[in-house]
């Protein structure tokens, strides 16, 4: 505080005093430091104008009463953004992935989606929001979710630290599978989803195109070989991509020549083998 704590000499010739506070009419200050470390600086500053005097000692000591408060109010501000950001960075970071993620409480009800697995849910399959409870498209499946998730809400030492694995797709279809993990003692779970049981990670599946497009920038094919490429991988014959893109067969043939040429490979088992060991 600047009347008990500076020399009126000082405080006399002092320009900070007679050319900003002067001109103001301040005659004291009080400084509370409410932090002050390496990367964080804070106080409050309290002035008394000429009128009203110097600060008291009783106000001086009812500040010190307040001061304690107002730093831990500080500090629960602090901790609170600090994880609001944490919690933006985690979001951000799940919506960028492909594969589908669900925390789920113990009775099954999805306490988070990224944006993967709300994707799915829209499609309809292969996992299911159902009326707030996780599911999938076969019943056999949901119900075998429902009992890994009770299983890692209640008793995670019967699940297992690696989990259970579920098929939840359709029998007629490309096998996409859930993971089934406790999250007992995870940090996600204490910082992100305090009331998440387990987490779900459902593989997204193949992305052909996405493939046939990263081929394509390696190896600088057109759009078209772009697209006989894509269709190959999907498991179409020639024939039948000729005849989805309403071509020749000669000119898809001729596509897949250029395919061959910019790749390096001659032959179309060796192309969709480099697409998927590259990518």
């Amino acid at each position: 505080m600047a009347s008990r704590d500076l020399q009126p000499a000082y405080l006399h010739t002092s320009p900070y005093a007679n050319e900003c506070l002067g001109p103001l009419g301040v005659v004291d200050v009080m400084h509370m430091f409410l932090k002050y470390t390496p990367s964080e600086f804070a106080e409050i500053v309290l002035t008394r104008q000429e009128e009203k005097g110097l600060f008291s000692e009783h106000e001086i000591e009812l500040s010190q009463l307040l001061l304690p408060h107002i730093r831990r109010a500080v500090n629960i501000s602090s901790v609170l953004d600090a994880r609001a950001i944490e919690q933006a960075q985690m979001t951000e970071t799940l919506n960028g992935l492909r594969q589908g993620i669900v925390l789920v409480a113990g009775t099954g009800a999805i306490v988070y989606a990224n944006k993967a697995a709300s994707d799915m849910f829209r499609a309809g399959g292969p996992i299911r929001d159902v009326r707030g409870i996780l599911g999938a498209v076969t019943p056999a499946a949901s119900m075998e979710i429902r009992q890994a998730v009770a299983i890692a809400g209640e008793d995670e030492g019967r699940i297992g630290k690696i989990g259970a694995c579920i098929l939840v797709s359709e029998p007629d279809v490309a096998p996409v599978f859930a993971h089934v993990l406790p999250m007992k003692g995870s940090n996600m779970r204490s910082e992100f989803a305090p009331s998440a049981a387990a987490a779900i990670f459902v593989s997204a599946g193949p992305d052909e195109l996405g493939t046939a497009k990263a081929l394509a920038a390696a190896f600088r094919l057109t759009h078209s070989e772009t697209r006989v490429l894509a269709s190959l991988l999907l498991g179409r014959t020639l024939s039948e991509t000729a005849k989805e893109h309403g071509t020749a067969i000669t000119t898809t043939k001729s596509h897949l020549d250029n395919i061959f040429a910019k790749t390096g490979v001659s032959r179309q088992a060796a192309l969709i083998r480099l697409a998927m060991q590259s990518f």
